[in-house]
């Protein structure tokens, strides 16, 4: 049966699920049911393109478990979508909730498709079709879908829409982050890179480490969360020396002008070609001698094959599965690389979409003060809480993270029971 999930991010997650299920003694009926996902939609996805053809893509909505509450989580679009990758995502957007106690459960979906291939239009016609197709499956009260990976506030937008046509009448709660003036939430858009970096001051406040000028940082990744990442960070006076997209990385040994160059990429400039910098080729940057590197790109990044080239003191995944299983089991023996795992590092995004889903069910907003300082009372909350677990059975962090999300589950699943 495992088949049908076969895919290198998944059987990386199951990996570092059975390791965390071995070492805290899990319930092996729990253990058994945490492998695979409560459902699995797979949808085809026919789309009349603008030279009047009509193509068909596939679509996937993988819900994991709902134990805690409605399934969360992103839609992707993106030629490398598959089962697996979708289902290894809903598994960790499960654990994610439960660790910083937000009460949803974890969900994942996409399409297979290269976004920027298509027009406008098509964008629209597909994003308004996989919608249509999923519709029984999602919703405000179910499953609530998000931006991800090649889908954005636009994304966001048609698919809040078509919803609301269907049910005829507008639901913002079917989907978070949406454009503000249709019912999103202010500092969606920066939440994740904002959160990995609340999450490096609580490891640097942990390791001694004052976060200023002496303190250098590279960023895998320079969309919305890895410049955001890269910005906030610039901003507390760290020296970020390098970051990277699919091309390749600049770099500049007395810091890049971080606002400069976000300008830059975003008025449709390339990387590569920002003045004034050297150049990198794609995937050096991780290996550079800096105080913190942040994949904040893809996943399995970081391998077996280059873990031990690390020469960082905090290692921020802001990417879902940056490390996988045999990068992190060496890791894990790698004593002077302080990890910051996904399920924590990268948890800001979904905890402000919980926000947006109570302000969207409430129609009632929060000012961008009562945001920051919510999500970043949760974070460091959470960081504690893993910390205490790691020191207290001497558990590398992403082991301690997964504990404890993954206990707080079993919990939730031991107290509900098995129906019928």
């Amino acid at each position: 049966m495992e088949m049908e999930w076969d895919d290198p991010l998944y059987r990386s997650t199951v990996a570092l699920f059975e390791h965390t299920a071995e070492t805290m003694k899990l319930d092996p009926n729990i253990r058994r049911r945490l492998r695979f996902p409560d459902r699995a939609v797979i949808v085809t996805v026919p789309v009349r393109m603008d030279d009047d053809r009509v193509e068909t893509f596939h679509g996937y909505r993988v819900q994991h478990n709902n134990t805690r509450g409605p399934f969360k989580g992103g839609i992707r679009f993106s030629p490398d979508v598959n089962l697996g990758e979708t289902t290894a995502l809903a598994m960790l957007m499960t654990v994610k909730c439960a660790l910083v106690g937000i009460p949803f459960g974890g969900a994942k979906g996409g399409v297979r498709v290269d976004p920027s291939k298509l027009s406008r239009g098509e964008l629209q016609r597909l994003t308004r079709r996989f919608t249509a197709e999923i519709i029984n499956d999602i919703g405000p009260d179910f499953d609530i879908p998000a931006p991800d990976l090649g889908t954005n506030e636009q994304i966001m937008s048609w698919m809040m829409d078509t919803y609301s046509q269907q049910k005829g009448h507008a639901i913002p709660a079917a989907v978070t982050g949406k454009p503000i003036e249709i019912g999103g939430s202010l500092l969606r858009l920066q939440a994740t890179g904002r959160g990995v970096v609340y999450l490096v001051q609580d490891a640097a406040a942990h390791l001694g480490i004052e976060l200023g000028p002496k303190i250098t940082a590279a960023v895998q990744g320079f969309g919305n969360v890895g410049s955001e990442l890269a910005l906030h960070l610039h901003e507390l006076g760290v020296k970020v020396v390098a970051v990277e997209d699919v091309k390749g990385a600049v770099y500049s040994k007395g810091g890049l002008d971080i606002p400069a160059l976000r300008r830059h990429y975003q008025e449709g400039g390339k990387l590569l070609e920002f003045p004034d910098v050297e150049t990198l080729p794609k995937g050096e940057l991780l290996e550079l001698p800096v105080d913190i590197v942040a994949p904040a790109a893809v996943s399995g990044v970081i391998t077996g094959k280059n873990v031990e080239k690390l020469r960082c003191r905090i290692l921020a995944e802001g990417a879902n599965g940056a490390v996988n299983a045999d990068a992190d089991a060496i890791l894990r023996d790698q004593s002077d690389i302080f990890v910051l795992p996904d399920v924590l590092a990268n948890s800001g995004g979904v905890t402000v979409s919980y926000f947006e889903w109570v302000q969207s069910l409430q129609y009632f907003f929060w000012t961008a003060d009562e945001i920051d300082g919510r999500l970043r009372a949760i974070l460091s909350k959470a960081f504690r809480e893993v910390l205490d677990v790691a020191e207290r059975r001497k558990l590398d962090m992403r082991t301690a993270a997964l504990t404890h999300g993954m206990g707080r589950l079993a919990e939730a699943m031991k107290l509900r029971g098995l129906f019928p």
